[in-house]
């Protein structure tokens, strides 16, 4: 038994990050499951849920499932539970998925960038969603148009126009909404319990909203960098910035602010995608691989902007990065701090204050658009289960559909 001195510290539950990309098994000079896992840790995270598609094999079938589960249990410093994917050629493979205990199976209406994990036309997100349903299961989508963003990165190319400006440009706010409007369609005529991942506009949260309001099962999520970073940081920040969809404009910010505050946007994740730097060199920013790196800076980003910039309670902090995601996704004893849960606890000093720095990073790759930002709110100690020494695979548990955040 251990006594900690928490006198001056507030006691949070560990974050629940709803959307991580952690590359084991395959790629093992991206992002792992052990400096991931870490970096999840050092910034408060005490569980996430690891997307499917960048580990090799992707997460489509029951081998690759147990591959990665493999690894989970080798390498993790936090509590993981697995995506499963919704891909043309793999519908089949959706019910062993879910004996297998993924969460939910995840979807592009986007090309991914993965040969391996193709976009899901919409006859193969319609069939994949009523199968989901007949599962209990929900579905992630990443929600772009992809006849629109192909089209005008391939105009823009064929001009010779490459800079960050011609890459904003060619993922318009409008690929993002259409694409929303779709998802919530087919998860209505089906049942499908829908999350929209990574939202990056007011006008996508309003379409969530008013499907919610008629009583569409559908939730969705949007990352700190769509909270704090503007398509002006896009320009002066280059390939670390770069995510699709990408930075908008300080309206959208602004929007996503008063979406939290009024509880229409129930979940904040980090969409967690550091590439390795060659990956993000060149002149050309359509070559340039996507993602951002931010598992680290969850809870600080919060807690610099929201509580501290713009008043927003503790209470409501832990519910959109804690209990709402454990919640929506059946994480038993995960969210929330009270008797008979984990005991997966955070320490904060609230005022301390600092500069993030590059070499204070655990990731695999040390960049993010966040180093040298001042921030507010230092995460002093996690634990894990009460100091688990190592993290475990999570499967979710039925519960009452009416708790859904």
């Amino acid at each position: 038994r251990e006594e900690i001195d928490a006198r001056g510290l507030h006691v949070l539950p560990g974050a629940v990050d709803a959307h991580v990309h952690l590359n084991d098994p395959g790629r093992t000079s991206w992002e792992g499951i052990e400096t991931g896992t870490r970096a999840l840790a050092a910034g408060g995270t005490t569980s996430a849920i690891d997307m499917p598609l960048n580990s090799q094999p992707p997460v489509v079938d029951g081998a690759a499932f147990d591959a990665k589960r493999e690894c989970v249990e080798r390498l993790a410093a936090v509590d993981l539970a697995l995506w499963g994917g919704l891909v043309p050629g793999h519908l089949d493979d959706m019910e062993e998925l879910a004996a297998r205990g993924v969460v939910g199976f995840k979807a592009f209406m986007s090309a991914s960038g993965i040969d391996e994990f193709p976009r899901s036309d919409d006859l193969t997100l319609y069939e994949g969603m009523a199968r989901a349903a007949a599962l209990g299961l929900p579905v992630a989508v990443h929600a772009e148009n992809e006849t629109i963003t192909a089209a005008l990165a391939a105009r823009a190319r064929a001009s010779g126009r490459h800079s960050v400006r011609d890459y904003l440009a060619s993922r318009p706010a409008v690929a993002e909404i259409e694409a929303i409007g779709r998802a919530i369609a087919l998860a209505q005529d089906t049942g499908c319990a829908l999350h929209v991942v990574h939202v990056s506009t007011g006008r996508g949260v309003a379409l969530v909203t008013e499907a919610r309001d008629r009583g569409v099962d559908v939730t969705c999520e949007t990352c700190p960098h769509y909270l704090v970073l503007t398509d002006e940081d896009s320009e002066r920040l280059g390939a670390i910035a770069k995510c699709a969809p990408p930075l908008r404009r300080h309206d959208d910010i602004e929007a996503l602010w008063r979406a939290l505050a009024r509880g229409e946007l129930p979940i904040v994740a980090t969409d967690h995608s550091p590439a390795p730097p060659e990956l993000k060199r060149g002149e050309d920013a359509f070559e340039w691989w996507g993602g951002i790196s931010g598992a680290q800076t969850l809870l600080a980003l919060l807690l610099t902007e929201g509580y501290h910039g713009r008043g927003r309670p503790l209470e409501s902090i832990a519910s959109v990065i804690s209990t709402n995601p454990a919640r929506r996704f059946r994480l038993s004893g995960k969210g929330s701090v009270a008797v008979g849960a984990d005991a997966d606890l955070v320490l904060v000093d609230l005022d301390a204050e600092c500069r993030l720095a590059a070499e204070e990073l655990e990731y695999r790759h040390k960049h993010s658009p966040f180093v040298g930002r001042s921030l507010r709110g230092r995460v002093v100690r996690t634990l894990v289960r009460g100091g688990a020494s190592r993290g475990r695979l999570l499967k979710p548990v039925p519960t009452d559909p009416e708790e859904r955040p």
